[in-house]
């Protein structure tokens, strides 16, 4: 029996019709999904997805944990997500499962902490590394007067974008101020509480020491409480890496120089857009810039994605910001 030709006209417009209403799927996955963070890097991310007509995933363990990481990645894997977007606590580790996702023939980028070069496509890069350890030698510096001894708190010391400002921020000092010697480094496991311990701890065995430096969002406020409650605000100096919200009152205490930091929400939407971008073949290796909404034309160097410089956030501009 033929099929008339009005019908099968009919068919093609549905199933054509389909295919522009099916949304791109992307699986986006923080450190730790419950840092304030990458809540506000999710908050630029879906105001992303909406914009772009694509469904947004955001799933990530409740504290870092890298096992945890690649646990979610095979699920997504399984669910068949278009493209997956991640922020690498164990570059190594996760880099194999998002290797794996790449043969069944999902796009993957990552954000915020590299996965290695061959496990995606792109990295969307909030600054460079040097400008980042730069910026943080060139401010500990000023605060400290270019000498004295100074300690830094980490997140974990396998968090591959901390491990890289790690390694560019003791020769900078070596290079640009001598007479400034790092005595320790220190895990936080991204975590408040245990950021301040770890500062307590860092102060009664270091008593000479001059700055904090904390290198992780929760890491500064942490550092700033264990600063104030040991009545040595003024005495021993807190900058480092965080989000203009949770370090306010430190700031305008005087226990807090500054924050240094980029636009969260900015670095989501980045991210977001990047995703559907290489899904939807708008964005292929080689580029050199490409149009991500209302950021503009943003440039691409190599396979990183660049959002700009980093901001320091003082007790005279922070009040401009909400992240």
């Amino acid at each position: 029996m033929k099929i008339p030709l009005l019908c099968l006209l009919f068919v093609s417009a549905l199933a054509a019709a389909g295919a522009a209403e099916q949304k791109v799927v992307v699986a986006m996955m923080p450190k730790a999904k419950g840092n304030a963070y990458f809540i506000s890097c999710k908050a630029g991310a879906d105001i992303a997805a909406k914009e772009l007509g694509a469904e947004l995933l955001f799933d990530g363990p409740v504290d870092t944990n890298a096992a945890k990481q690649n646990e979610i990645v095979e699920n997504w894997i399984t669910l068949g997500v278009d493209v997956i977007a991640v922020a690498a606590e164990n570059k190594e580790s996760l880099s194999t499962a998002l290797r794996k996702a790449q043969r069944q023939g999902i796009k993957v980028i990552a954000f915020d902490s590299d996965a290695a070069p061959d496990a995606r496509s792109f990295f969307v890069n909030q600054a460079t590394p040097e400008g980042i350890a730069n910026t943080l030698a060139d401010e500990a510096a000023r605060l400290t007067g270019g000498e004295g001894e100074i300690a830094i708190i980490t997140a974990t010391l396998t968090a591959s974008n901390q491990r890289e400002w790690l390694k560019r921020i003791e020769p900078r000092l070596a290079e640009k101020y001598p007479r400034m010697k790092v005595v320790a480094v220190r895990p936080s496991d991204d975590l408040k509480d245990r950021a301040q311990s770890e500062a307590t701890a860092l102060m009664s065995a270091y008593p000479d020491l001059k700055l904090i430096m904390a290198i992780c969002t929760p890491g500064v406020p942490g550092a700033a409480e264990a600063v104030k409650q040991a009545g040595k605000a003024g005495k021993v100096k807190v900058m480092g890496l965080g989000l203009p919200n949770e370090n306010r009152r430190y700031v305008k205490e005087g226990v807090t120089d500054c924050v240094i930091l980029w636009n969260t929400g900015d670095l989501g939407y980045l991210t977001a857009y990047t995703a559907v971008k290489l899904v939807t073949g708008e964005l292929k290796p080689g580029a050199t810039s490409f149009k991500a909404g209302s950021l503009g034309e943003k440039r691409v160097v190599g396979d990183n994605v660049l959002l700009g410089e980093p901001f320091i956030f003082t007790r005279d501009n922070s009040d401009r910001f909400n992240f």
